[in-house]
């Protein structure tokens, strides 16, 4: 069994609600405080989109997992939005919400905070029915693989990709999330937009019973990366994990945050 292989074994342990409930309720999401990591995170998602700059036809969340938190500000700009994820039991969660299907996981602290974040007065809901009308798909994904997407979305075709989480923890190794990354940008136009969340100096989570391996990554690691995939950085931001956000289900240092463009084609 190769790396990637046991990455994908270890993965169908992995416990959607658990995960949710360890990383997107108080402390982690406590939106009482500003400090919270998830209102750091929130906050430069929406500075960066509210630039005007990031907007088109699509945007393509890479690796979604059971979580909406991070398209809620990007959706805005775009025609179309793609939800994806390598696990089935992860692409029923999101179509549970989308659905509005009792047991549904409850998004709303995260519209109300996004919602005061752009200042408009506008009801939380409305942007909550807007957001489950544009997405149009979730689909399955392979990072690994040359076209993650498979026959769904061509290489070169999409305006705006966003992820958290995904390719540092679903690579086996430094090598295989380079090569991760280099597959999940080959999907963009030339100059579209890219809105990356990962976790800094990580080497495991938990979800339920899973023990997920994650690639420990640093700042200069990921500046790296994007500049081995042609992207250009056009913003890098960090929060360092205070000692209220280590709850015991990780031992992340920290975050980053890139807003990164693919380079033109020469």
């Amino acid at each position: 069994m190769n790396g990637v292989q046991a990455v994908a074994k270890s993965y169908q342990l992995f416990n959607p609600r658990a995960y949710l409930q360890n990383n997107y309720v108080p402390p982690r999401a406590d939106f009482s405080s500003e400090e919270s990591v998830m209102c750091w995170k929130l906050r430069c998602l929406h500075e960066a989109c509210a630039k005007g700059e990031i907007k088109g036809h699509n945007v393509v969340d890479i690796g979604s997992g059971p979580t909406i938190y991070q398209m809620l500000s990007a959706f805005e700009h775009f025609k179309e939005v793609i939800m994806t994820d390598y696990l089935e039991v992860n692409r029923e969660e999101l179509w549970k919400w989308l659905k509005n299907e009792p047991g549904k996981f409850d998004w709303s602290p995260y519209f109300e905070y996004v919602c005061k974040l752009e200042g408009k007065g506008e009801p939380w809901q409305n942007k909550e029915k807007r957001f489950r009308e544009q997405v149009t798909r979730v689909i399955p994904l392979d990072i690994h693989q040359s076209c993650p997407l498979g026959k769904e979305l061509a290489s070169g075709s999409v305006d705006c990709l966003v992820s958290s989480f995904c390719l540092e923890a679903c690579s086996p190794d430094l090598e295989t999330f380079q090569k991760a990354l280099e597959n999940v940008v080959g999907v963009l136009k030339p100059q579209g937009h890219f809105l990356w969340i990962g976790a800094l100096e990580e080497s495991y989570y938990l979800a339920g019973e899973a023990r997920l391996n994650v690639v420990p990554v640093t700042e200069e690691m990921v500046r790296a990366a994007l500049g081995k995939a042609k992207c250009i950085i056009r913003e890098f931001r960090t929060y360092s994990m205070t000692p209220a956000m280590k709850v015991g289900v990780d031992d992340v240092s920290g975050i980053f945050f890139v807003w990164a463009q693919k380079a033109a084609n020469k």
